[in-house]
Order: C-alpha cells, then structure tokens, then sequence
C-alpha cells in the first residue's frame, strides 16, 4: 500500500473550516470554562451544528460520511487551535460500535438525531473500580427478563454523562466463571440517559483537568432488549473494534497540543528580550523545542500511516497504538519545553499553557495506559512474551 500523507484539498477544507469554527472561541472562552469547572456547550453546539461532529455517520443519516482520517484532522486542529476536543471526542470514536455492530433499525432510530445534534452520543460506559485495564473482569450484569434486561453494577471515569443523551454500557451477560474464552460474556447495549431516572446515579469526581467525569451507579436499570448492540457476548470484541479509531483519533488531539505548545513558545522566545537578545537565540531554550517538533511530526506521520490502514479496512492494530504511544509522549514533552521557555508566565492562567499542560498530561494514562501500549507492542508485534 502506497502511504501519501499529503492532505487533499477536501482535507485542507477541512482543516480550515474546523479552524475558522474555532476561531469563535478563543483563549478567553476556555480560560473561563476552565475556571469555572464548566462544560463547554457554546462551542460543542457550534461544532454540532457546523456538522463537524458527524463526520463519520454515513449521509444516508445525515452525516458527513467521511473517513477516521478526516475524523482526527477535525480533533487535532480543535486541540491546535487552543481547545480541549474531549468534551466531544466520544461521539467519534463511540460511533464505531453503533455504525459497525448496530442493526438497520437502530441505525435508522438514532443516527440521524445523533448528526442533527437532536441526540448526544458522548458517554461511554466500560471502566469499573474492581476492573481497570482488565476489561474481561467487569462485574456490572445485564440480565435477560422478557423483553429487556436488568442491569445491575457501578462505572468509574464515565465521561460526559452529564451532557449525553445516550450511553454505550458494557455489561456482564455471563458469570465469569461459566466461561472458557474470557473474552466472551460481555454485552453492550445503548441506554437512553433521558429515560433512566432513579436507576442511574451519578456522583462527579473532581479532578486535575477540566474534564466531566463520573462515578455512576446503576441499580435495576431497565434497557429494552432491542437496545443490545449486535449478539449478546460478543460486547468486548465490538468494543476492541473501536479501540483503533480511538488510538488514532486521541493521537491527533495529541499532535493539535503538541503544535500549539511549540507554536507558543516559538513565538514567545523570539519576542522574550532578556540581556539584549531574544531568548530563543539561546540553544538551552532553542534545541528543547526543536526536538519536540521533530517528535510530533514524527508521530503525526504514524498518525496518518494507521488512519490510511484503518480506512482501507486493513489491520492496524499495532500502528494505532504507535500512534497513540508517540503522539501523547511528543505532546508532553512538547508541554514541557513550552512550560520551561516560558518560565514563571508559563503558570500564570492567563497564558493559558499551564491549563494545556493538564489537559495533554492526561493522555499519557488514558484512555489507555502508555505502559499497556508498550506490553501490546511487545507481545504483539515483537512476539515476546506476555508480561502481564
């Protein structure tokens, strides 16, 4: 397969209409989202409306129809323009599920609200507080009564519920213990938030970034049975299928940070005189940021080699992960060198780089942990054996 990541000039308008959407909402606007500990729906509408959020739901439902590639150009240049695309990532990558597994009638009943922005789709519920990384040892249940199930259990770091109309839920439909193939006995379903009532309690978890995330606890949740996504125990083997498009689209928010932060400081040291000369000209100030650049690039080009393989249909399990690995490590160092040129300005909010530096922090341990990146690759791709 021949990788040309020279972007096509449909590519480019798009970048270029993410950038002018964005443009509505500068430094000032996140600054106070962030002060307040808010949720950014000024700007989430706006991206809504622009259709930027449906890019990957097919034009038969309204969507945009377009590909993961042009999926993460819209994230990095959200993140490039001095935004934070987590408040609104999920509805890319949870897509995949519902687009991949769901049936023509759930396609039909919730997509085409989903890319009008009637719906949201922007919650995601796997990770519980028992399980982790291990996602095969989930707990929540999902049990099978007529014409629905009842589902039973607690999710941790249960992104944007707050703000969703749906949530994809990840539950146990088999005990553990009944199982040979592990991976097996998990189900996911789509469940409506508007309809859940006192079944869902949500309990928020302050933390270092300005990101709305929960604890959630689920006590006779009803579903309908229509509502299961694909064959029931197959869930973790759809939810694998997303976890590709979600590395590639997380490494493009990785790479939009990681330019910005160079961007900064870039223009920073060259306007920054201290004893009669721009402290850029300094090589300690100058080669940090040199090689963040390197880096960055380094990895968007992996970006675009595994968004190429994953739009192809081919498999790309290994450079999705690079990807994510290289990216969310070029973007923290990235993060650093920008800090460090600045120096103390580089924490004062009002330069908006240390509210930057949290955001990019994150990627280092979600959505998944770089160390797990490494075992993958490990394994994986070098065939070594497996260290967990």
């Amino acid at each position: 397969m021949n990788y040309s990541f020279k972007l096509s000039d449909e590519q480019k308008a798009i970048r270029e209409g993410v950038r002018d959407s964005c443009a509505r909402y500068p430094d000032t606007y996140w600054r106070e989202v962030d002060e307040r500990r808010g949720y950014p729906e000024a700007f989430v509408t706006e991206l809504t409306k622009a259709g930027w959020l449906a890019a990957l739901i097919p034009e038969e439902y309204g969507g945009a129809g377009l590909g993961i590639t042009e999926a993460s150009i819209i994230l990095e240049e959200i993140n490039h323009c001095g935004g934070n695309s987590g408040a609104c990532h999920a509805q890319m990558y949870i897509m995949g599920t519902l687009l991949r597994h769901g049936n023509p009638e759930q396609k039909q009943r919730y997509l085409p609200g989903i890319a009008s922005g009637d719906l949201r789709l922007q919650a995601f519920g796997v990770t519980e507080p028992d399980a982790g990384s291990e996602t095969t040892r989930i707990s929540t249940t999902a049990v099978r009564k007529g014409d629905r199930y009842i589902i039973n259990g607690q999710k941790i770091w249960t992104s944007r519920v707050q703000h969703s109309d749906l949530m994809l839920l990840l539950a146990r439909t088999t005990p553990y213990d009944q199982l040979k193939d592990k991976t097996k006995g998990l189900s996911v379903f789509l469940v409506d938030l508007r309809k859940a009532g006192d079944a869902l309690e949500v309990r928020p978890i302050l933390n270092m970034v300005n990101h709305e995330t929960n604890q959630v606890f689920i006590n006779n949740l009803e579903v309908p049975a229509e509502n299961l996504i694909g064959e029931e125990g197959m869930g973790f083997r759809y939810i694998i299928d997303g976890w590709n498009a979600e590395r590639i689209l997380i490494a493009a928010e990785c790479i939009g940070d990681g330019h910005w932060f160079i961007e900064r400081a870039a223009k920073y040291t060259s306007d920054r005189i201290v004893f009669g000369k721009p402290i850029g000209a300094n090589q300690g100030v100058q080669f940090p940021l040199a090689r963040a650049y390197a880096a960055v690039e380094a990895a968007d080009l992996m970006r675009y080699k595994a968004a190429a393989l994953f739009d192809s249909g081919e498999k790309c399990g290994a450079e999705a992960n690079m990807a994510k690995l290289l990216a969310s490590e070029a973007s923290w160092d990235a993060a650093n060198a920008c800090l460090n040129a600045h120096g103390g300005y580089g924490f004062a909010c009002e330069y908006d780089i240390e509210r930057k530096f949290r955001e990019t922090r994150l990627y280092q341990v979600a959505p998944i942990n770089n160390n797990l990146v490494l075992a993958y690759i490990g394994q994986h791709v070098l065939n070594m054996p497996k260290s967990y």
